[in-house]
C-alpha cells in the first residue's frame, strides 16, 4: 500500500509515520507538510532511513501538487490542521484556509482517481462543543456545536468528508478524538509548556480557575485508533477516539508542579478565554464494539513518560520556544 499523509511532521502526523513505519515496513509513504511554526524537520529526520518514506513540502490548498501526489497512492491520512484554538481567536483565516479549503482540495483530489482514493479524516471532539458536569459524554451521534473559529473549522471539514461520501460514494472515515499529549509535541500546548516552563522555573499560566475538564488521550493510543479504523472501519462512518481520563486543568498543573518538585506557587491564575468550554468527554463504546480498541495507556503512566521524555529532551523543545 502507498500512503499520502498530510501534516506528517506535527504531532500526531509523525507519531502515526513512525507506528505505520513499524508495523508495516514495506508499505510506501509520502509526508506532505508545510512546515509551519508547529512543524519540526528535527521530528521526522529519523525516517529518512526508510527508502520507501518520502518527504515533500508543500501545502495542502495546492491544488497541482495535491492532484500530482494523490494520483501516486492507495490511501490519504489527513492530519494537516491549524490547531490552536488561542491562535484560531486572534484571527481565523489560516484555519479556514487549511482546515476547510485545504480539506476540500485534498478531497477533490481523491474523488478524480479512477478508483477514488480511499480518505481517513482526522478531527477532534471540540466540534461536538461543550459539557456541562453531569452530561453524557460525547458520541458520534452528538449534534456539532463548535464554539471557538478552530472548532468551527474543523466541524466545515468534517461536513465535506461525510459530503464526498454522501454526494461521490468517495470511501471516507472520520475519527473525532480527545485531547492527545505524548512526547514531540508543539511546547504551545497546555501540558509540554507546563513542562517547559516548570523545568525553567517559572509559572504556569492557568486559565480562570482551572476547573475547565478535558479527557486526554496518549498519543499513541490515539495511533493505534487510527489505524484500527483504517483496517477494520466502517466507509462513511465516524469513531469517537477517547482516553478515559476526565482530568481539570488545576489538576494537570498540581500532577506536574509535583513530578518536576516544585510548589503550588508556580501557579498564575490568568483571565479566562473567551469561549472556553467547559467539558469535553468522549463515550469510545463504538469503537471498542466495532474495532476492538480501546485506550490502553492509563494517564499517569503516559504522563510520568512524557514529563521523562520533555526532561530529557530539552536540545528538541528549546529551538521551538524560540517560534513562539
Amino acid at each position: 500500500m502507498k500512503l499520502l499523509v498530510t501534516g506528517g511532521a506535527g504531532f500526531i502526523g509523525s507519531y502515526f509515520i513512525r507506528q505505520w513505519l513499524s508495523t508495516k515496513p514495506s508499505d510506501e509513504i509520502i509526508n506532505l507538510d508545510i512546515l509551519s511554526y508547529a512543524a519540526s524537520e528535527q521530528t521526522i529526520a529519523e525516517f529518512n532511513k526508510f527508502p520507501n518514506y518520502r518527504f515533500v513540502r508543500g501545502d495542502i490548498c495546492d491544488e497541482k501538487l495535491v492532484n500530482d501526489l494523490v494520483a501516486e497512492v492507495d490511501l490519504i491520512v489527513h492530519f494537516a490542521a491549524e490547531s490552536h484554538v488561542d491562535r484560531s481567536i486572534l484571527s481565523s483565516r489560516d484555519f479556514i484556509r487549511t482546515n476547510v479549503e485545504g480539506t476540500r482540495v485534498l478531497l477533490e483530489a481523491a474523488r478524480l482517481q479512477n478508483p477514488p482514493v480511499r480518505f481517513h479524516h482526522v478531527s477532534t471532539d471540540e466540534v461536538f462543543g461543550t459539557l456541562l458536569p453531569d452530561d453524557p459524554k460525547f458520541t458520534e451521534n452528538n449534534p456539532y456545536d463548535p464554539r471557538s473559529p478552530y472548532s468551527a473549522s474543523k466541524a466545515a471539514s468534517d461536513h465535506l468528508v461525510r459530503a464526498y461520501f454522501h454526494t461521490y460514494k468517495l470511501p471516507i472515515t472520520i475519527s473525532n478524538c480527545s485531547n492527545n499529549y505524548g512526547p514531540y509535541q508543539f511546547p504551545e500546548k497546555l501540558i509540554p509548556r507546563f513542562i517547559a516552563n516548570l523545568i525553567d522555573g517559572k509559572k504556569v499560566p492557568l486559565y480562570g480557575r482551572g476547573d475547565n475538564i478535558r479527557d486526554w488521550i496518549f498519543v499513541g493510543d490515539h495511533v493505534a485508533g487510527i489505524m484500527k479504523i483504517i483496517e477494520k472501519g466502517r466507509l462513511g462512518e465516524t469513531y469517537c477516539l477517547g482516553g478515559n481520563n476526565e482530568t481539570s486543568n488545576l489538576e494537570i498543573a498540581r500532577r506536574l508542579i509535583a513530578a518536576l518538585s516544585r510548589d503550588e506557587s508556580a501557579i498564575e491564575y490568568v483571565n479566562d478565554r473567551p469561549g472556553h468550554d467547559f467539558r469535553y468527554a468522549i463515550d469510545s463504546s463504538k469503537a471498542r464494539r466495532e474495532l476492538g480498541w480501546k485506550a490502553e495507556v492509563s494517564f499517569e503512566t503516559g504522563l510520568k513518560e512524557t514529563v521523562q521524555w520533555y526532561t530529557d529532551n530539552e536540545a528538541w523543545w528549546r529551538p521551538l520556544l524560540a517560534k513562539l
